[in-house]
């Protein structure tokens, strides 16, 4: 029977590196103050080796178990996904591993997805609220002791630094933009309303039709394809239908353009089109659609950047709850004008 190979040890590092045990620990558990030569000459050991740190003895012995988390709606949303793409790719740089949870924006779920993450001892998580005044969310944050970022949507009560983009100021400037071509009957189509970057986008449209003393037509009951045809149809009928349609989420856009083209409509000759969130198809489509963009993948790095801030910031435990820094990031959106909104397309 062939003898099987055991896992080299953190003694034989050490012999390889021509350093102390104690040393090849320090580099193992990312602990600072090692000398950079030291450092480079217990890694090429590690390598050459194929050294696996016993990652169950190191939690037990109270070390960071170099693993994040990231608790999101769903990884089938392009955005969230992109975002833990962005995650990922900082935490492998960091030498830590990343946990993706997803929560389907239950609360339920959302409140297992972090106790999972504190009995893995994470050594921090990034999490995109479902509810942004959930009560119960903020409480369970309030006595986590390790760093939080929140993600697109901010936890009430500041409890944790946030990165977010500025809905209300997209969708203020997306329909200010349709005002500007002329279009008084803006109709706003969603669903989700509950959800904090939902509402924002809604204020921003209602803030920039009364600016404009234009009445807001806000559908928020838009669920899937059916509905939003039907609401579509409704708006087009009558002396007061609607002349051009503001949609919060890429789903709704994608649903809106789809009815809109089984209808006969031309865009944006008889209904005019900008949706929330860019997405794979809206520039290739015909007539390419007009949307606002988020800068997703600077959402992702600003949250990765600003957990490992916090994470390299001090070796002492985290404070819980309000003695976190009440910090938000803002980050700006883009319009990205297409020909569903009447802008002339691009000759190329």
């Amino acid at each position: 029977m062939t003898k099987q190979r055991k896992h080299p040890t953190l003694r034989e590092v050490a012999k390889r590196a021509g350093v102390g045990t104690t040393t090849v620990s320090r580099v193992v558990n990312g602990v600072e103050h090692v000398e950079p030569w030291t450092m480079a000459r217990v890694e090429r050991a590690i390598k050459e080796l194929g050294y696996l740190p016993n990652h169950a003895a190191r939690v037990l012995k109270g070390y960071k178990t170099r693993t994040i988390g990231l608790v999101v709606p769903s990884i089938a949303d392009p955005f969230f996904s992109s975002c833990a793409e962005v995650l990922q790719g900082i935490a492998r740089q960091h030498g830590f591993l990343l946990i993706v949870l997803t929560t389907h924006n239950e609360r339920e779920m959302e409140r297992d997805a972090v106790n999972t993450l504190i009995q893995h001892r994470v050594d921090g998580f990034v999490i995109a609220p479902a509810d942004a005044e959930n009560d119960e969310l903020r409480s369970l944050l309030m006595r986590v002791t390790v760093p939080v970022v929140a993600l697109d949507r901010p936890v009430a009560g500041a409890v944790a630094p946030s990165v977010v983009a500025d809905n209300f100021v997209g969708a203020e400037h997306a329909t200010h933009h349709l005002i500007a071509h002329g279009y008084k009957r803006i109709a706003c189509l969603t669903g989700e309303i509950e959800l904090y970057t939902i509402r924002e986008r809604a204020r921003g449209y209602q803030a920039a039709m009364a600016a404009a003393g234009l009445e807001a037509v806000l559908h928020t009951t838009i669920c899937d394809y059916a509905s939003c045809e039907k609401a579509i149809a409704k708006m087009l009928k009558g002396p007061d239908r609607v002349e051009a349609i503001f949609t919060l989420k890429n789903s709704v856009t994608v649903d809106a353009f789809e009815a809109l083209q089984r209808m006969g409509v031309r865009i944006p000759e008889k209904v005019a089109l900008i949706g929330y969130d860019d997405f794979q198809l809206a520039g290739t489509v015909r007539p390419a659609i007009t949307v606002v963009q988020q800068p997703i993948e600077e959402l992702g790095k600003t949250a990765a950047e600003l957990l490992f801030r916090h994470l390299k910031g001090s070796s002492a435990p985290v404070i819980p709850g309000e003695a976190r820094a009440k910090q938000q990031v803002l980050l700006k959106t883009s319009l990205i004008p297409r020909a569903s909104c009447g802008c002339r397309p691009d000759p190329s």
